[in-house]
């Protein structure tokens, strides 16, 4: 662990990142420590970049997923509980507190047709950070993970992917994996808040597009 952390294990973000691994190692569905790990080490290169608060966005980070909505029955405000209660036990300051738990409760993506602001730097750096894991390589890895640990269909290609327009309706989503991608990873480079992750994201999208192609290609047999 102490190879892992970059603060100190007695440190707030140190605390935290200690905390956050042990609820989540080993989780199968693309949302575990190691999720984590890289939105934690990607917000801190991008709130660098963008000269953000680091204690915010390292705490934010790192107790984004403490209590996703998705594992939750669509409640949106256990995370944000969750994460004060942890921070309060810790006696961090108001002020980080209200700001974090604002962050967890706004960086999840809720459908195509729905707007997420994040008001503040950090918010948009952990958002971005956040989005930046759900595309690309480990994106796809990610997405087959999750549609797995849902039962959700690999592909079927006479379901077409629906652009949804609410959160509920998002919610209710049970597409094939293949068509998530038009549902949201394909999105997410044109949603990018930072100068930071819209220079990162373009990379990212390209590995997508050029997997689906060769995917296509070998679900009809021509390669």
């Amino acid at each position: 662990m102490e190879d892992i952390l970059r603060s100190d294990s007695d440190s707030l973000t140190g605390k935290t990142a200690e905390y956050v691994r042990g609820l989540l190692v080993g989780e199968g569905s693309g949302h575990d420590w190691w999720h984590i790990y890289r939105v934690w080490k990607m917000s801190v290169r991008i709130a660098q970049e963008e000269n953000a608060n680091l204690l915010v966005v390292e705490l934010a980070a790192l107790l984004h997923d403490i209590a996703d909505w998705k594992f939750h029955d669509g409640d949106e405000e256990v995370g944000p509980a969750k994460a004060r209660a942890w921070l309060q036990s810790l006696m961090a300051d108001e002020d980080v507190i209200a700001h974090v738990c604002q962050i967890v409760r706004d960086i999840s993506y809720k459908g195509a047709g729905v707007a997420t602001p994040m008001p503040t730097i950090e918010g948009q750096v952990v958002q971005d950070a956040d989005r930046l894991d759900a595309v690309g390589a480990i994106g796809i890895a990610r997405t087959f993970a999750y549609g797995g640990s849902k039962a959700r269909a690999m592909y079927d290609p006479e379901q077409n992917p629906v652009l949804h327009q609410s959160f509920e309706q998002y919610k209710k989503g049970n597409g094939s994996t293949i068509n998530h991608f038009y549902e949201k990873l394909l999105l997410l480079k044109e949603r990018m808040n930072t100068a930071t992750a819209k220079r990162l994201a373009q990379h990212r999208h390209r590995v997508m597009e050029e997997f689906l192609d060769e995917f296509y290609l070998e679900w009809e047999g021509e390669k």
